[in-house]
């Protein structure tokens, strides 16, 4: 067996392409999300907490800075990917159940 035909069987059998092609398109979608928090979400957000610029929130003690408003915003990214990704399986799963009848 030759070295294209053994890598064209590997790329089948690990559908290695579609991992690549979701990994771009996840990529992507996170850039996405983020954007939406930072543009839509956060400005919302600000009006309500006093101060307004709170990504850039420290939390100072002794030496230890922790930046707590960069953490914040990305846990609010991952909770809206990870909330997005649920409803598009969920979906997925729906219809797959409902082509099965």
């Amino acid at each position: 067996m030759g070295f294209v035909t053994e890598f064209r069987e590997f790329l089948d059998k690990y559908k290695v392409l579609g991992l690549a092609i979701a990994f771009v398109i996840g990529a992507a979608s996170t850039k996405l999300v983020t954007a939406l928090v930072n543009d839509v979400v956060m400005p919302v957000v600000a009006v309500v907490i006093p101060g307004g610029d709170w990504r850039s929130a420290v939390f100072q003690a002794g030496p230890v800075k922790l930046l707590l408003g960069d953490f914040v915003g990305a846990l609010i990214d991952f909770m809206i990917i990870a909330l997005v990704v649920f409803l598009m399986v969920k979906m997925m799963i729906k219809e797959d159940a409902t082509q099965k009848h």
